[in-house]
């Protein structure tokens, strides 16, 4: 009886240890992007964008959808850097790609008040930045004709290791 008590207090703290830490009266622990990762995201974004010829901006929001990183490539259009920013935050906002959003605003008539949210855009091109399920930030890109999200990709992948 007492091993059975003890595996069970066992794989009790186990669990408390693996959940997240919520706490409704006191603090909250929470993962965040750091300046250098953001920086590297961006910067592998770019360069796969760049390898390919195109000339794009680049943004990282943070959890909160706040700016972190804006990159605007030599001689990228002037609406580049808006729909970077706006892309990221997106798909921050949502948690899922800016396609998805996109999508949502095909298939679903009621969706479409999302919209008007500031800072939001419903184009490809936007991807949420995740630990697990936990969205900690999110990465946009403009400026190609739909390679966007591949790039953005390349650079999430720079960083893959580092989010787990």
């Amino acid at each position: 009886m007492a091993s059975v008590v003890k595996i069970c207090s066992g794989l009790a703290l186990a669990a408390a240890l693996a959940a997240p830490a919520y706490a409704e009266d006191g603090l909250i622990t929470q993962k965040s992007l750091s300046l250098g990762m953001a920086q590297t995201i961006a910067n592998g974004a770019m360069e796969a964008c760049k390898a390919m010829g195109y000339r794009i901006s680049v943004a990282i929001v943070d959890r909160d959808g706040l700016t972190m990183v804006m990159l605007r490539g030599d001689n990228a259009g002037l609406h580049t850097p808006e729909g970077a920013e706006r892309k990221a935050y997106t798909a921050r906002t949502f948690g899922n790609p800016s396609a998805d959003f996109l999508q949502r605003m095909k298939t679903t008539p009621d969706a479409h008040a999302s919209e008007t949210y500031s800072h939001v855009l419903a184009l490809p091109g936007g991807l949420p930045i995740k630990v697990g399920n936990d969205v900690i930030g999110g990465a946009g890109l403009s400026g190609t004709p739909g390679v966007d999200e591949p790039c953005v990709q390349a650079g999430l992948d720079k960083v893959a290791d580092q989010l787990k």
